[in-house]
């Protein structure tokens, strides 16, 4: 038994020259060499998709802005090449229609503000190009703010480019961003925001998972949490060996108050993943393994997709 519908809010498969997917192949959306690809996506689930442009720290400036143009022009041209399979989706009755057409709703994101190269117009520009999050930093610094690598928190410009991001209606994502930036965030947001792929530091002490306060000001804001896959994300010594893991942290974000805030943020093509968690069918049988561990079906269905397509209806327009 699978879920009806799988949202998931972040993978790397889009970016053709991140470490762990690079194969050389352009049609990255159906690579064989990626963990995801449209050909092996579970024929009876509605799958929808969050595609990163994934842009490396060290790219600044205009060969961010390059960087990013590069790999928007792949992404929609791959969704012209496999236009019987996928479709390009703004918001959730996108989503809706690709699914009943038979198609997976695929939604372009960015990861790094550096795509907006420190310019403020940029984010109304990428919004007319459909970009419908953008994940603030990355690991290291930019010109929004930092990632776990440093303790700076988010710059003026960074603050200023929330602001126009709410405005633009483009998703502020959380995700890499830095505790004190994490902090400075909720003196700026007036919307609720995500964190695509994160999990709960109180079971892996990671700096990129979410404390409790955390997870507790999201829930308050009525903000979503993508579960991510990344064995590093799961368990402190990274030896993920079943389900029980990602299961762990699930029960975790449920005992906070999350339940009605979690769904799914995979990682694929970007991380280490562990083997119950390494193919798309995998991930679908996670649905059938939370009923088998006494989950409703009601919060089942919410964490594989009704939380962020409720989330979507109220925030994407």
């Amino acid at each position: 038994m699978n879920s009806y519908g799988l949202i998931d809010l972040h993978c790397d498969t889009l970016a053709e020259y991140w470490k762990y997917a690079h194969t050389g192949n352009p049609d990255t959306l159906d690579d064989p060499g990626r963990v995801l690809s449209l050909s092996n996506m579970p024929k009876d689930v509605h799958w929808a998709q969050f595609y990163a442009v994934f842009i490396p720290d060290e790219e600044r400036g205009q060969a961010a802005i390059d960087y990013f143009e590069k790999n928007r022009a792949n992404f929609y041209r791959q969704m012209e090449k496999f236009g019987d399979r996928v479709a390009p989706c703004r918001n959730a009755d996108d989503m809706e229609k690709a699914w009943a057409a038979g198609k997976t709703a695929a939604f372009l994101t960015i990861e790094n503000g550096s795509a907006l190269a420190g310019d403020l117009s940029r984010v109304h520009t990428l919004a007319e190009q459909g970009v419908r999050a953008i994940t603030l930093t990355w690991n290291g610094e930019n010109e929004l703010g930092s990632g776990h690598t440093t303790d700076h928190g988010m710059s003026e410009f960074g603050k200023a480019a929330v602001r126009e991001m709410e405005k633009e209606n483009i998703l502020v994502d959380v995700s890499h961003l830095n505790d004190p930036g994490f902090a400075d965030l909720l003196e700026v947001a007036t919307k609720p925001f995500v964190a695509t792929h994160s999990n709960a530091r109180a079971l892996c002490s990671h700096k990129r998972n979410l404390t409790d306060d955390m997870i507790r000001e999201m829930v308050r804001r009525d903000c979503l949490i993508g579960l991510n896959y990344f064995v590093k994300f799961l368990r402190d010594d990274g030896d993920v060996k079943s389900l029980d893991d990602l299961y762990r942290h699930a029960m975790h974000f449920f005992e906070l108050g999350a339940r009605k805030n979690l769904a799914l943020g995979s990682d694929f093509d970007g991380s280490v993943l562990p083997e119950c968690l390494n193919t798309p069918t995998k991930v679908a049988s996670f649905y059938e393994y939370l009923l088998s561990r006494g989950i409703s079906q009601e919060d089942a269905d919410g964490v594989f997709y009704k939380n962020a397509q409720a989330f979507f209806h109220k925030n994407l327009r």
